[in-house]
């Protein structure tokens, strides 16, 4: 499983990655987690509002800090 952060580095995006990572551990997965700072990029994926959120490629949130047993929902399926 890949997972990327999507943003340029705010306070947000820390928080969704400091987020990302307890929900991981958690669940005791196995997944490589990215951040994509690039505006370019992160355009590519059609988010115009970060923090967004990537799972395997697929953008599942974008806006907004997801807490920890919201990534656990996406992440646990």
């Amino acid at each position: 499983m890949k997972i990327e952060i999507l943003g340029v580095g705010c306070p947000k995006c820390k928080q969704l990655t400091v987020n990302v990572e307890a929900a991981v551990k958690e669940l005791n997965l196995q997944a490589e987690i990215g951040k994509v700072t690039d505006i370019d990029k992160i355009t590519e994926y059609g988010v115009m509002m970060t923090p967004a959120l990537a799972v395997d490629g697929i953008v599942v949130s974008a806006g907004k800090v997801l807490n920890k047993d919201e990534i656990k929902k996406i992440i646990a399926k």
